[in-house]
């Protein structure tokens, strides 16, 4: 190779940047390829990067996709935190703004949160995450619903007719059954509908 040849050095990633580099690859490869494409060893051919330059970010495939399952709840919470801190003070605005919020999120992942959520289903740390992530998220909806139920508070069967109707309605939205803004609607009315029992 001649001296007219020579590349730029590489530039090295700090932790983090290469962090991200190997969680935007994995996104991408699960949204090109499907969840069962990805492994380690895939992910390192695809960054460019060795297989203990992965593992020493992940350990294991499963946590790879609890990582990706990790991030995508935190920007489910802070699209929910955005949208309520800019809501009307009205049972329909707080509906409105919890759906879409729900909604947008799982559609901004298209197929690729299903299919985390799918290989992750059942096992030890999936049941973790849900518990962690679902108590706080229940509890944003319910601060936010609380003022508009006829008892004053929303109970936790009402919160889990929420968020099992958000689920569905979502996934189907991201799979294309059924339209975005319908979901939205159909969640928002169930909201307020749950919300009006209490």
């Amino acid at each position: 190779m001649s001296s007219d040849d020579k590349s730029p050095p590489r530039k090295r990633l700090s932790r983090e940047e290469r962090r991200r580099q190997l969680l935007d690859m994995a996104w991408q490869m699960v949204r090109e390829e499907g969840t069962d494409a990805l492994s380690l060893g895939r992910l390192a051919e695809q960054a460019g990067v060795t297989k203990p330059v992965v593992y020493d970010h992940f350990e294991t495939r499963m946590g790879l996709l609890v990582a990706l399952y990790q991030e995508y709840d935190a920007r489910q919470t802070a699209m929910l935190d955005t949208a309520l801190a800019c809501a009307e003070a009205t049972l329909e605005s707080r509906a409105r703004v919890i759906a879409e919020a729900y909604v947008d999120c799982v559609m901004t992942q298209g197929r690729e949160i299903p299919g985390v959520s799918a290989a992750l289903a059942g096992s030890p740390e999936m049941e973790a995450l849900k518990r962690a992530y679902e108590g706080p998220f229940l509890e944003k909806c319910r601060l936010a619903l609380a003022p508009f139920a006829a008892r004053g508070d929303v109970g936790a069967a009402g919160l889990r007719v929420l968020l099992g109707a958000a689920e569905a309605l979502s996934l189907a939205a991201a799979g294309g059954e059924l339209d975005a803004i319908e979901a939205k609607q159909e969640l928002q009315a169930t909201i307020v509908a749950m919300v009006g029992r209490h």
